[in-house]
C-alpha cells in the first residue's frame, strides 16, 4: 500500500464483544479465527456465527485477522441482533498493518459468496476515500448507497496484530 493511502486511513477497526478482551490481552493480540482454533483458544463471544464460520473456512477467510475503515460494519449489526455480541467494542488499529506482507482487501463483505479478495497494495482506486472521510449528505440516495457499500470493506491481515498496534485496549 502506497504511503499516501497511508496517510489517507486515520484507523482501521476490529469489533468485537467487551467479554474477548480478556482472552485479546492473554493471547498478546487479535488473531486469525484459523490461528485460535489450531491453539484451542476458546473465544467467549464469537461475532460469527456457524454459517459464517462455516462460510470463511470455504473461502479461506478464517486465515485473517478482518478489519474495516469505519467504527460500523453490517456484520457487527448482524451479530448484535443475533446476541451472539451484547456488548460492542470497535478496537482501532493503526493504520501500518495494511503495509504487512499478505494484506489483502475486499469490497464487500469477506465470506459473501462472489467476493473476492485483492492485495491491498491494488485497493486504492476501488476504495471511496471520499465517502469514508469527507462530510457528506447522507440523506442523498446515492451517497448512502455509497456509503453503505464502503462500510462493508475489509482489510484481510493474515497473522497476529500486536496489542502495541491497538489503541484503544
Amino acid at each position: 500500500m502506497a504511503i499516501d493511502t497511508l496517510d489517507k486511513v486515520p484507523l482501521l477497526y476490529h469489533f468485537t464483544d467487551r467479554r474477548n478482551l480478556p482472552v485479546i490481552k492473554e493471547m498478546g493480540g487479535l488473531y486469525p479465527l484459523a490461528q485460535l482454533d489450531q491453539k484451542k483458544v476458546k473465544v467467549p463471544a464469537p461475532g460469527g456465527n456457524e454459517w459464517s464460520r462455516d462460510a470463511d473456512a470455504l473461502k479461506g477467510m478464517g486465515n485473517y485477522v478482518h478489519l474495516c475503515f469505519r467504527s460500523t460494519h453490517p456484520m457487527e449489526y448482524v451479530a448484535r441482533q443475533d446476541g451472539r455480541i451484547t456488548d460492542t467494542i470497535f478496537l482501532q488499529i493503526h493504520p501500518s498493518v495494511m503495509q504487512f506482507t499478505g494484506v489483502r482487501f475486499t469490497n464487500d463483505v469477506a465470506n459473501k459468496a462472489g467476493v473476492e479478495s485483492i492485495p491491498i497494495g491494488e485497493a486504492e482506486p476501488l476504495i471511496d476515500f471520499e465517502i469514508l472521510y469527507t462530510r457528506t449528505d447522507w440523506k442523498d440516495s446515492a451517497i448512502k448507497a455509497r456509503l453503505t457499500q464502503a462500510e462493508k470493506y475489509e482489510v484481510l491481515v493474515p497473522h497476529v496484530i500486536l496489542l502495541g498496534l491497538v489503541r484503544n485496549i
